[in-house]
């Protein structure tokens, strides 16, 4: 049976389009990432005082950080549109050729999860990004021809989840490599208080640190969990989020005083009680709790590792001494001993 998380990378349809709301639009409205926003502002404005597009920029880091947002941004300031895709959608090279070829002299084309572009369409998007130039194979068999069709300057903001499965020749392509980290209470509960002003919800300083606390360093959490917070006190309080509802409501949607959810527990379940406390390989994991082996990568597990839960190995993942604790197991004998030493 599937689990389903509160927490989980994707959400519902209509928490898409709010989340799409809550985007900031200005680099001086976007919460965090200090280092990163000082750099792009300066690629910025040396392209505007060039009368140029902004070289290639791609973003990494895990989901929820603001790589959408910052190439929307990145358009915004430069008065570009901006053209969202990903890669999974660009299947062909014709698909890429059709989006491209309608891109104005400055526009960005944002391509997210660019790590699952198919090679195909890589190797098109190589002297675009290059010569603004796009080679078009004409007819099939001996009467094929190549056309090159001349591009009007654009700028690539890749992102990636994953940057070590980006290819390396399209990788070197791009002019600034960024990662995006995680983020700090105070920014989050700031980004909170941000979100409630929009969504024109009632939230004191308390509750909106309760919230960040358990939003996993992570921005569009935050986001989901004040909505959630949000409908819990519209039906069960006055509609004022402070500390009591904020905690009420999470226990209520299952989500912990650390920001664990059903699903984050459900994976230390299954190592520590199904498997032993591990090792267990990533797909056998994933089959044990419900969800795809990519969710449990990508949606899961680095938070569990960044907290100190689970720890990856040669022969898979194991469960930590904090993970025991945590659900209220003994650990066993090694890892109580290893614990009295830390």
């Amino acid at each position: 049976m599937r689990e389903e998380g509160l927490l989980a990378t994707e959400g519902l349809p209509e928490d898409v389009a709010l989340e799409a709301g809550l985007r900031p639009r200005r680099m001086e409205d976007f919460i965090g990432q200090d280092a990163l926003k000082e750099r792009l502002a300066i690629l910025i404005e040396a392209a505007r005082s060039r009368a140029e597009a902004v070289d290639h920029v791609l973003f990494s880091g895990p989901p929820g950080l603001g790589k959408t947002s910052l190439a929307g941004i990145l358009a915004s300031e430069m008065g570009a549109q901006l053209h969202p895709t990903s890669g999974p959608a660009l299947e062909r090279p014709g698909d890429l050729a059709a989006v491209i070829t309608n891109l104005d002299a400055g526009d960005v084309l944002f391509i997210d999860e660019i790590h699952r572009l198919p090679r195909q369409v890589e190797e098109v998007l190589y002297p675009a990004m290059e010569d603004f130039q796009l080679d078009i194979v004409v007819g099939k068999g001996p009467a094929a021809r190549s056309i090159r069709l001349d591009l009007q300057p654009f700028t690539l903001v890749g992102a990636t989840t994953r940057v070590g499965r980006v290819a390396p020749p399209l990788r070197d392509r791009f002019g600034y490599v960024a990662r995006l980290d995680y983020y700090e209470p105070e920014e989050l509960g700031a980004i909170v208080t941000r979100s409630a002003g929009i969504l024109e919800v009632d939230v004191t300083v308390g509750g909106a640190e309760a919230i960040a606390r358990r939003s996993r360093g992570t921005p569009r959490i935050a986001n989901r969990l004040l909505r959630r917070v949000r409908d819990f006190a519209t039906v069960r309080a006055d509609g004022k989020v402070d500390v009591a509802t904020a905690d009420a409501a999470l226990e209520v949607f299952e989500v912990d005083s650390i920001g664990l959810d059903k699903v984050d527990r459900a994976v230390l379940e299954a190592v520590i009680v199904k498997f032993g406390g591990g090792p267990v390989g990533l797909s056998t994991l994933a089959i044990a709790v419900g969800e795809e082996p990519e969710t449990v990568e990508d949606a899961y597990e680095p938070y569990l590792l960044q907290e100190g839960f689970l720890k990856r190995t040669s022969r898979g993942r194991v469960a930590t001494a904090r993970a025991y604790r945590h659900l209220g197991i003994d650990p066993p004998a090694p890892a109580q001993e290893q614990t009295r030493l830390m």
